[in-house]
């Protein structure tokens, strides 16, 4: 067999492989694989293409047809650490699932804050036509995303630009303290500590704002006395709920800022002999189930929407007319309260 032979052989089928195999033109495979109903092509014959298709395992060429239809059904997702986040991930998936109900596909990039793979993967979505972009953060924050991501219809999602000029989904952070306050006030607690982040970021504003606005809406008082800061680890956690638990007006419930600060509120509870929630119910934030569904009693927590940020992300890039872009629109979405054994 000659290399000329071999070489054919070995090719992948092609449009003109299934024409000839139906019988038919290429314009024909076209319209058919298309599906251009104003074309004057019986069903007889549609079939006939189809059955070649299939017997060749011929697949059309997506970037060829999306420079037709102007049509790539892809969306693509950039993210700093998202992917290797056990706390945000969920954002994939929501906007995965959303994606795949709209018949659609999903690059996602996980650039590592590396802004050489943050270009790189921005530049490869772009020349494969993505009908939208997604700019994900691990957590939430102001970000400078790079100038090209407006080539494409973007919507920021658990981030957002100082100046509000682009469309973002992020947590409501004030919602979610005043709901995680309110549930502990519900249970009768009249002195409820805070162990808040130190590093400043939306979330430490947000959730302590969300704290006060529940406090004054019950008529009660802002100490200042039962708000800890210290850094998001058990560890820095435990010494802050120790200082707390340690006045003579101890607090009898502790709103922490995050789920790995409840760790550390639950091991200065026990050190001391004291019972949860009996004599101290603890509240979390963020509901990571390797640390609330596990802990003893398991952790009533406040969780973030990150599921629903992925999809909604999705669903507004889907109902956007082709050629337009989004306006920019800041959407705050709901924490919903987790409720299990610890208030």
């Amino acid at each position: 067999m000659d290399d000329q032979s071999r070489s054919k052989r070995n090719r992948p089928p092609s449009m003109y492989d299934v024409a000839r195999l139906a019988g038919v033109s290429q314009t024909t495979v076209s319209f058919v694989v298309n599906n251009v109903t104003s074309a004057a092509i019986s069903q007889e014959t549609r079939d006939r293409v189809w059955a070649a298709i299939h017997a060749l395992g011929w697949r059309p060429n997506a970037m060829a047809r999306s420079l037709r239809t102007r049509h790539s059904q892809t969306l693509g997702l950039i993210s700093d650490e998202v992917v290797t986040s056990p706390y945000a991930v969920r954002i994939i998936l929501g906007a995965q699932e959303a994606a795949w109900a709209g018949q659609q596909m999903l690059l996602v990039v996980n650039t590592s804050g590396q802004r050489d793979i943050e270009q790189t993967a921005l530049q490869f979505m772009l020349e494969r036509r993505v009908e939208g972009l997604m700019y994900a953060a691990m957590y939430h924050h102001e970000v400078t995303p790079p100038p090209e991501l407006t080539q494409a219809p973007v919507v920021l999602v658990n981030c957002f630009v100082a100046d509000r000029s682009l469309p973002a989904i992020v947590p409501d952070e004030v919602q979610g303290g005043y709901t995680a306050t309110e549930a502990l006030i519900r249970r009768g607690h009249r002195r409820i500590a805070f162990i808040n982040e130190i590093i400043p970021m939306p979330a430490l504003f947000g959730r302590l704002e969300g704290y006060r606005q529940a406090l004054a809406a019950y008529g009660l008082p802002f100490d200042p006395a039962l708000v800890q800061s210290c850094h998001s680890n058990a560890h820095d956690a435990f010494a802050a709920a120790l200082a707390l638990l340690e006045r003579d007006d101890r607090p009898t419930a502790i709103f922490c800022f995050n789920d790995k600060m409840a760790m550390g509120a639950y091991d200065a509870i026990k050190r001391l002999g004291l019972r949860i929630p009996h004599d101290v119910a603890v509240i979390g934030f963020d509901n990571l189930e390797l640390i609330a569904a596990q802990l003893y009693p398991p952790l009533t927590t406040v969780e973030l929407p990150h599921y629903e940020m992925g999809r909604r992300a999705v669903e507004l890039l889907q109902t956007l007319p082709a050629g337009e872009s989004l306006p920019p629109v800041q959407h705050y979405l709901p924490c919903p309260l987790i409720e299990r054994e610890s208030i």
